[in-house]
């Protein structure tokens, strides 16, 4: 009967795909944080009238030391490099986990918040409450010997994944049509209007709308088709997670439309538009086992 019921739970996955799923979102995340680091030091020395704390911040009453914040900072640069490596494990994992929370939560405190990192928070917390340094680790490596067995404890953090993803795509197509157009959102009028000022906001401050805005703009039939295309990836969302192939399906579909995005608005969500955000609903030990061989 349970078998019946989650299926997914209970269905044996092999170490490497969570090890292999750590290592891109690790890789991921290391850069991220190394090519923002300058960035993060300027902010947190800007004026504290500035600073307004989100999520975990919050506790705070006032701005942390500039010494201080640049010290976690770097502790979580210096966490993301050993859980990319699977060194120290679980404990290493957790570690990380919660300096990435409040280091990037820190950084949305000030100015502005990026919503488009959240899902990688969301992602390294799945991964730090599994073993996803069985497999693909240092240790591991050292260790040498047949790999762990396939199990069900390495495939739930990949489905508590792919649930985050799927429950931030729903709420993103529930905020379009619980505004003020509704379901008319689904015209294309309402976007096409947010690519026009956005392309103004950007010409006004200095900047360049997309060419490809420009070309788009006149048809407002290809409005309407991407607004539809983009309402049906968001609240579709939830069926990626009653089947893996339709999973696999839905994960290009979405990267895809980030790519779009990109070309119609020139805005980056770079987690996404990396692919690394979808790693977890693809098999990618096959492709290591193909190296191998």
């Amino acid at each position: 009967m349970i078998r019946r019921l989650r299926p997914g739970l209970v269905t044996p996955v092999p170490a490497a795909r969570l090890g292999l799923v750590r290592v891109l979102i690790g890789g991921h995340t290391f850069r991220h944080l190394l090519c923002r680091r300058r960035q993060f030091r300027n902010i947190v020395r800007t004026k504290p009238e500035l600073f307004a704390p989100v999520g975990p911040v919050r506790v705070l009453a006032r701005p942390l030391p500039p010494a201080v914040a640049d010290a976690l900072n770097d502790a979580t640069l210096v966490s993301t490099a050993l859980f990319t490596l699977g060194i120290g494990g679980s404990v290493v994992a957790r570690v990380h986990a919660a300096l990435l929370t409040w280091t990037l939560a820190y950084r949305n405190s000030w100015s502005m918040v990026y919503h488009s990192e959240n899902l990688l928070v969301l992602h390294t917390l799945a991964l730090s409450a599994g073993r996803a340094a069985d497999a693909v680790s240092i240790a591991a490596a050292l260790r040498g010997g047949p790999a762990p067995a396939a199990h069900p404890r390495y495939g739930w953090p990949l489905h508590l994944m792919n649930g985050c993803t799927a429950a931030a795509y729903l709420l993103a197509g529930v905020a379009k049509v619980a505004g003020e157009s509704g379901w008319a959102w689904a015209s294309g009028d309402g976007l096409r209007r947010q690519v026009a000022i956005d392309g103004l906001r950007k010409e006004v401050f200095g900047s360049h709308a997309s060419p490809l805005a420009y070309r788009l703009y006149p048809h407002r039939r290809l409005f309407t088709a991407m607004a539809v295309t983009s309402l049906v990836v968001e609240l579709g969302a939830p069926l990626a997670l009653i089947d893996r192939r339709l999973g696999r399906l839905w994960a290009l579909g979405a990267f895809a439309m980030h790519w779009g995005i990109l070309a119609v608005m020139g805005i980056r969500f770079r987690y996404q538009l990396t692919g690394v955000a979808f790693a977890s609903w693809f098999d990618f030990e096959r492709a290591l086992r193909g190296v191998a061989s």
